[in-house]
């Protein structure tokens, strides 16, 4: 059963969530990367190969835009194209280990970011963060799986 939209607890999450993503969602930039360059780097690492068809719903980009996209992180040496086993027409595209070092240093910042302020909290509270951290991705999934996007 959905929560009513004006539920309180909702709104306090929503506005928690949105402080969150405006102080950790921005990293140094790599490479001069756009945000939606970096986010179809971390579509193929979370995910695996794709079809563009397929990247176009997750990254909320027209066609056009996200094939100009890809070509550059093509182009740049983060993304490379690949046959469809299972359609010999099609191509998938994953990342190549460039684009998987980017990736990875992006989330070995984060955790370094969550780190040095994690160690201000107390005992209890980094044992509520550890179950806070848990619910977050069980509404993932479930966020996924109601908007189709669930693998």
């Amino acid at each position: 059963m959905p929560s009513p939209p004006g539920d309180p607890a909702l709104g306090a999450l929503a506005r928690a969530i949105e402080d969150f993503n405006g102080y950790f969602i921005r990293l140094p930039s790599v490479g001069r990367l756009s945000f939606s360059s970096l986010s179809v780097l971390h579509t193929l690492s979370r995910r695996g190969p794709m079809r563009l068809t397929a990247l176009t719903a997750t990254e909320q980009l027209k066609q056009p835009a996200l094939t100009s996209l890809v070509a550059k992180l093509e182009r740049d040496g983060l993304v490379a194209r690949g046959p469809d086993p299972r359609d010999r027409r099609a191509a998938l595209l994953s990342l190549t280990p460039e684009g998987e070092q980017v990736v990875r240093s992006r989330h070995a910042e984060r955790v370094a970011r969550l780190a040095r302020v994690a160690g201000h909290l107390d005992e209890e509270e980094r044992a509520e963060l550890a179950g806070y951290a848990r619910l977050l991705a069980r509404m993932t999934e479930i966020a996924a799986r109601l908007d189709g996007l669930e693998d």
